[in-house]
């Protein structure tokens, strides 16, 4: 236990100077997929082809927009997120360099040491595999390796499912219910927030790259060993 002069009880000492804030740059190539930044022009129309494979529009249930009507809203949709800093939008491609999906930071507080990953619409081409693993790798590695950050959350609505089992799944700690924290579209949201600190980076790190290896998957592309058991 560390004190004041007072016997008051203090946090550990830490040597900290801030982070630095994410700039609009790719952040690099991984075996799945590579994550760039946003571009409207560029992948408005690939984006609305592969999230119109969502026939029943689930994927838009827990967003706080609703499906566009068309394309030409969805590229101004994308057009005014390409002009944002904070959240901040990149793009997934896959090896073909198709854009299958989208995620930001946001709230980003350098000073702290803190941001979030949010905005995550991942098409039906790349839910449910390792290309969606992989994008949330190489986003994660970027906060703690290259812009120092010291904290990373997730948050989501406490009754979205398949996002609390994917944080879950990640390594993030669940840490609580904030309840009436928003209303979306019209509704009650209760958010359950989900962070990793940079002390936990290192296990998780191994656990993705031993993951994401070649001998861990079959001639298939099925997964061997989960990402769970790595760590």
């Amino acid at each position: 236990m560390i004190s004041n002069h007072l016997g008051q009880p203090l946090g550990e000492p830490v040597n900290w100077s801030g982070a630095a804030r994410p700039a609009r740059q790719s952040l690099g190539q991984g075996r799945f997929c590579r994550v760039d930044p946003l571009q409207a022009a560029d992948h408005a129309a690939a984006l609305f082809a592969a999230q119109a494979l969502d026939t029943t529009g689930a994927n838009w249930t827990y967003l706080s927009q609703p499906p566009p009507a068309d394309e030409h809203e969805y590229r101004s949709r994308l057009e005014q997120q390409q002009l944002s800093t904070d959240p901040l939008f990149y793009t997934v491609l896959d090896n073909a360099q198709e854009p299958v999906g989208t995620a930001s930071y946001l709230r980003i507080e350098p000073e702290a040491g803190s941001l979030e990953v949010g905005h995550i619409h991942f098409t039906p081409r790349m839910q449910r595999g390792p290309l969606s693993t992989e994008a949330m790798y190489l986003m994660m590695r970027h906060a703690f390796e290259d812009l120092g950050y010291r904290r990373y959350e997730w948050k989501c609505d406490r009754l979205n499912a398949p996002s609390r089992k994917a944080a879950l799944r990640l390594g993030f700690t669940f840490e609580g219910i904030f309840r009436q924290h928003r209303v979306v579209k019209g509704h009650n949201r209760d958010t359950a927030w989900y962070s990793v600190v940079d002390k936990e980076w290192p296990i998780l790190d191994q656990a993705f790259q031993k993951w994401l290896d070649p001998s861990n998957f079959d001639a298939q592309g099925n997964q061997l060993h989960r990402l769970e058991d790595y760590r």
